[in-house]
């Protein structure tokens, strides 16, 4: 079983930055997938970003590319989430998740994240 919690959300302005945090509470998380997630109010959840156990291949979807970065440091069990030029559109609740299979694809359509955090809230303001 692993414990997620996310921290470092937040309020900030149109084209402010925010550093999420996920930690975990297992010495094995470095062998996880990890992803981030988010569900605005009346939206479905929808995947970010996710990384593989190495750190070395990550995913984005295509609204957030060149504005968030993913990135772990597995020697402290942690997986950031950079997020620049933040837009309003970004405001929803931040969900970090992990899952051990299929880690050879982190993609969140190529396996169920089984793991979750409590969530931290983003919002922008315009």
């Amino acid at each position: 079983q692993v414990q997620l919690m996310e921290s470092g959300g937040g309020s900030v302005q149109a084209g402010g930055s925010l550093r999420l945090s996920c930690a975990a509470s297992r010495y094995t998380y470095s062998a996880y997938c990890v992803g981030w997630f988010r569900q605005a109010p009346g939206k479905e959840r929808e995947g970010v970003a996710s990384i593989n156990p190495a750190g070395t291949f990550p995913v984005y979807v295509d609204s957030v590319k060149g504005r968030f970065t993913i990135s772990r440091d597995n020697a402290n069990n942690t997986v950031y989430l950079q997020m620049n030029g933040l837009k309003p559109e970004d405001t929803a609740m931040y969900y970090c998740a992990a899952r051990s299979r299929n880690t050879w694809n982190c993609h969140w359509n190529a396996g169920n994240y089984n793991y979750w955090g409590q969530g931290t809230q983003v919002t922008v303001s315009s």
